[in-house]
């Protein structure tokens, strides 16, 4: 294992691990609704990026009301702290322990690259389904098409350790089988889901159709035996909704984890 390679990994997952909180609370609105643009109080969020890249703390809301002297009356500002409008250590960790294992795993092969490029907005989309059950086109679409073209590019490349022919009928593979669940089930399948799908088919694809099969049965798997521990906990019924993408996309990482290993 290279340490080194490790390391990169994991400052990378921290870097940009620490730009997503703020764009999944920016995003987490319903279908209907524009993406947010200010903090609960109404302060518009502003900073690089046009707002989209910052901490997820409301300095307008840290000094809207001064701390009172010893001995005064209470007044009724929010508690210390309550300025942090969203989580903000979750996604980081998550981004980090998912850049770290996929370096392990794949270790110094071109494609380690586009793995660590795709990892932090497929957190993203985990968090904002996590948090709304929506998986916005500005962002599946983009991470399908941008896997494609970036694995193009690696197969071009020596010691890489994949296919981009069955990266490709991968992708058409697992979008076509989400298409005809959600064409089945409309609502049991959210056509994100189905928009998802290509992105993590044509990344599963890479390794084969062995790794694709894994990654989308994993995927599955732990979002069935999610469904049925919130049964048997009596906080779900069996015609409750739940956000699949999560389920996806962690199916999607063992699946490459797999592929790299195996490779």
């Amino acid at each position: 294992m290279d340490a080194t390679l490790i390391a990169v990994a994991a400052l990378w997952g921290a870097a940009t691990g620490l730009l997503l909180p703020r764009a999944a609370y920016r995003f987490s609105v319903e279908p209907e609704e524009p993406w947010r643009v200010a903090c609960p109080a109404g302060h518009a969020l502003t900073g690089p990026g046009r707002g989209w890249l910052g901490s997820t703390r409301c300095a307008t809301c840290a000094v809207a009301v001064p701390a009172l002297p010893a001995g005064a009356a209470p007044h009724t500002a929010p508690p210390a702290g309550r300025h942090r409008y969203a989580p903000a250590l979750l996604a980081p960790l998550v981004t980090v322990l998912a850049c770290v294992a996929l370096a392990a795993a794949t270790g110094p092969r071109p494609e380690l690259a586009v793995w660590l490029l795709l990892a932090p907005v497929t957190v993203l989309l985990a968090v904002i389904d996590r948090r709304v059950h929506r998986l916005p086109d500005r962002l599946t679409l983009p991470l399908a098409g941008a896997a494609a073209l970036l694995l193009g590019a690696v197969s071009l490349l020596p010691e890489h350790a994949g296919s981009w022919t069955s990266a490709l009928l991968g992708g058409a593979a697992l979008g076509g089988f989400y298409f005809l669940l959600f064409l089945i089930n409309p609502n049991g399948m959210g056509f994100g889901d189905v928009k998802l799908a290509l992105a993590l088919g044509v990344t599963l694809g890479w390794y084969g159709w062995a790794v694709l099969f894994a990654g989308g049965f994993a995927g599955f798997l732990l979002g069935a035996l999610y469904g049925l521990g919130l049964m048997l906990l009596r906080r779900a019924g069996r015609k409750t909704g739940i956000p699949f993408g999560p389920f996806m996309i962690a199916g999607a990482l063992l699946g490459l984890l797999f592929g790299g290993l195996a490779a």
